[in-house]
């Protein structure tokens, strides 16, 4: 019996060796894209599979490549991060939301969670924090960083 205790945990590892985590990146910078891009590469079981650089497009890709993960800026011309995360989750609940935002505040972070995102990270501690947070929505847990919650109190 002490060995089934981990079976969701030893299926979900197995998962990850069998089928990439098919991630959407949207930012309306380029350069946050490729940096982005760039972190998410020390991982050889995750696959970028599109780009967007604002909402409209963020929306329409989502529908069109049904990706796991969708790493998603905040503040994007046409439609906020906010309103798109609302709208995926409704329309897509599959695909997991993480938050990216320059923004660090307590009203940001309730902001996102009542948007529906599973994430949020700080453009900030990115390269320490991205990738933990892209593993843990892919695995059907939440993460809102650290840092944040700690500003906040």
């Amino acid at each position: 019996m002490a060995q089934l205790s981990n079976f969701g945990e030893v299926l979900v590892a197995q998962r990850k060796k069998l089928v990439p985590v098919r991630i959407l990146i949207v930012d309306d910078h380029d350069v946050v894209r490729e940096g982005v891009r760039s972190i998410l590469k020390k991982r050889s079981d995750w696959e970028v599979i599109g780009e967007a650089s604002n909402g409209q497009e963020a929306l329409a890709q989502t529908e069109a490549l049904r990706p796991d993960v969708i790493i998603l800026d905040i503040t994007m011309p046409q439609m906020s991060g906010l309103d798109v995360a609302r709208k995926i989750t409704q329309s897509t609940p599959d695909s997991r939301v993480v938050m990216f935002t320059m923004h660090d505040s307590g009203t940001v972070e309730h902001a996102v969670k009542g948007s529906g995102a599973h994430g949020l990270v700080l453009k900030l501690n990115a390269a320490r924090d991205l990738v933990k947070a892209v593993d843990t929505v892919a695995g059907g847990g939440t993460f809102f960083g650290a840092a944040i919650t700690a500003s906040n109190q």
